[in-house]
């Protein structure tokens, strides 16, 4: 039995339906039974949280392997999901973790997420870490501002990330969940391309058949107030300021090569998961005041 939690997310609907494709069927965690309607069918449906003891109880009863994923920047839903799989006798969890936490010094994020490893790890259950760097879906941040005047916010200018495609994590947690040799290992996920906001832009340009220009913010908050327009955490709107400032000392990209080692292929490109999401994103483009049509232009925008 396999358990997959944060299942209605951009990583666990992936990955249910990779696991449900090669034949294993899943159980899924959901706090919403409504979210989980597009999963597959044969999928288990438990519904429950990380703050609900017998929801977790259930969730985890039988499970032998499981995909952690605990939202927010507590560690207490950690420690819950944790208690759980140990009292339910669990033999392997994957936790999903953050590159962040390679980080010399640590930033805020890492923190965080290297404080759910510690718990991992003293649970006494095998365990794997995975650590991908920011997902490719985090453009869909972008819409809002694209909507109103079809333009991105950057605030990290010549920094450049190597993004992975959250479906690539999925194939990652599938792998390591069915297959045997990963206990002990924790495996930092990049994509292969090292870019800046504005060559972002200009490929979901390319994508969309529009002109999505960039436009660099004052200061890091203004991205964040952009972000969060009802407000942010002080403590995560601070992390989030801190990480725009070590991506833009980042002109590298930091990259490795592990998931071609784990999958035997290459990752994902950003271009391809614009060619797939053109569609939400051109419609974005079509709503800007003053704009008759997003298929107005085919520039690469960008600064």
């Amino acid at each position: 039995m396999l358990l997959v939690t944060g299942a209605t997310g951009n990583i666990g609907r992936e990955l249910v339906r990779q696991l449900d494709a090669a034949g294993d069927a899943p159980r899924v965690l959901v706090r919403d039974a409504g979210r989980a309607a597009g999963l597959p069918a044969r999928a288990e449906r438990v519904v429950g949280d990380f703050t609900d003891p017998p929801g977790l109880a259930a969730a985890f009863a039988g499970v032998e392997r499981a995909f952690l994923l605990t939202p927010g920047i507590s560690t207490a839903t950690t420690a819950n999901a944790v208690a759980a799989a140990r009292a339910a006798g669990v033999r392997h969890l994957v936790l999903l973790s953050s590159t962040n936490v390679l980080g010399d010094p640590m930033p805020a994020m890492g923190r965080w997420h290297h404080a759910r490893e510690e718990i991992v790890r003293r649970s006494g259950i095998p365990a794997t870490i995975l650590r991908p760097v920011g997902f490719m879906t985090n453009a869909l941040d972008w819409l809002p501002t694209i909507r109103a005047g079809r333009y991105v916010l950057d605030p990290v200018g010549p920094g450049r990330m190597t993004l992975i495609d959250p479906a690539d994590i999925a194939a990652v947690a599938a792998h390591v969940l069915t297959t045997d040799g990963h206990a002990g290992r924790a495996y930092a996920l990049t994509g292969a391309e090292p870019l800046t906001v504005a060559e972002q832009a200009a490929m979901l340009s390319a994508a969309a058949g529009t002109t999505l220009t960039t436009r660099p913010v004052a200061t890091p908050e203004e991205a964040v107030a952009a972000r969060f327009p009802n407000g942010a955490p002080p403590a995560l709107a601070e992390a989030i300021v801190e990480g725009f400032r070590l991506m833009r000392a980042d002109t590298e990209g930091f990259r490795t090569d592990t998931v071609e080692r784990l999958l035997g292929r290459p990752p994902a490109g950003f271009a391809d998961w614009c060619a797939r999401h053109s569609d939400v994103f051109r419609a974005a483009a079509a709503e800007a005041p003053g704009v008759v049509g997003a298929e107005d232009a085919g520039g690469s925008g960008g600064e």
